[in-house]
């Protein structure tokens, strides 16, 4: 079994994530072509155009929209199913150890909860698997795709939307980190705790007053991890809404000069909102990958110390 979460997913899935990636692409490509049929309808009903040209516009974007969708279900279906390969693929190498003859797993209870807790983390490592690869090239190709899309259009809003992410961009690492390092300690924490529970036989004063504070201090390793997860998507969410009121008031000033069409500022206001998304799930991958890291080392670790003999 591979020591790293990288070479068991290159490992488990290698093949598959050639093809999932190559899916991502053209999903991130039907993803940013409506922004262009938009602008031009918008553009076309407002200054009067032809009716024929307005409805084959809106036809168009429905089509767009419909392939859009189908191209995610497909993709949604291949990750999972990758996904669901590599749990049986762990569910059924965790039997074949634990079943050995010559394994080195604790006996009796203890060894018991320590099978348990390893199989415990056997579906999300699986389900990080499947998304693994084709999450990050999805969401850095809407971001890039759009952003230069709306650099083409206008640069100066393209240069404020950029600027509105760039806090972003040094705030999230900050935070996630320190998320990273409570998530860590918390689960620690919890594995003592179920292993006490069960491998005390007798517990003394001593015993319950250390599981109490052991239970303490998963409250509050939540709870912190509580306040900096809300604070990160606060600062989030405010900064994209800043970016949209910007935004909308250089638009609609270069809309009144001349410089500009109304089209281009709900381009602009589109793109933002398809980059919102984009940028919170990179995030949230990122969160999940730091903390699948630790999920796999405790099942690679379980795993290796088992098959020696």
């Amino acid at each position: 079994m591979p020591e790293t979460l990288i070479g068991f997913i290159i490992w488990v899935s290698g093949r598959h994530q050639i093809w999932i990636a190559l899916g991502a692409v053209l999903l991130f490509i039907a993803d940013t072509v409506p922004l262009e049929v938009q602008r031009r309808l918008v553009n076309s009903a407002v200054k009067g155009g032809d009716l024929y040209v307005v409805l084959t516009l809106a036809i168009a974007f429905a089509a767009l929209t419909l392939l859009q969708g189908l191209i995610k279900i497909g993709l949604n279906l291949y990750r999972n199913w990758i996904g669901e390969s590599a749990v049986r693929w762990l569910r059924n190498e965790i039997s074949h150890v634990a079943q050995r003859p010559d394994s080195v797993l604790p006996s009796g209870k203890a060894g018991g909860v320590e099978i348990a807790i390893v199989v415990a983390e056997v579906d999300p490592i699986g389900g990080f698997v499947g998304a693994s690869l084709s999450d990050p090239i999805l969401q850095i190709g809407i971001l890039l795709s759009v952003f230069g899309y709306l650099t083409y259009l206008q640069p100066l809003m393209a240069l404020v939307g950029i600027l509105v992410f760039l806090p972003q961009c040094f705030l999230v690492p900050l935070l996630q980190g320190a998320i990273n390092r409570r998530v860590g300690a918390r689960i620690w924490v919890l594995r003592k705790i179920s292993v006490m529970l069960v491998d005390t036989v007798e517990r003394d004063e001593k015993t319950n007053h250390s599981q109490s504070r052991r239970v303490d201090q998963v409250f509050r390793l939540n709870m912190s991890i509580y306040r900096l997860k809300f604070a990160l998507n606060f600062a989030m969410n405010w900064l994209n809404s800043l970016g949209t009121a910007i935004i909308l008031g250089i638009g609609g000033y270069l809309v009144v000069q001349g410089q500009t069409e109304i089209g281009t500022v709900v381009a602009f206001v589109s793109g933002l909102a398809k980059i919102n998304d984009p940028w919170s799930d990179l995030v949230n991958w990122y969160r999940d990958y730091r903390v699948i890291q630790a999920r796999y080392r405790l099942v690679a670790t379980a795993m290796r110390s088992a098959e020696r003999s």
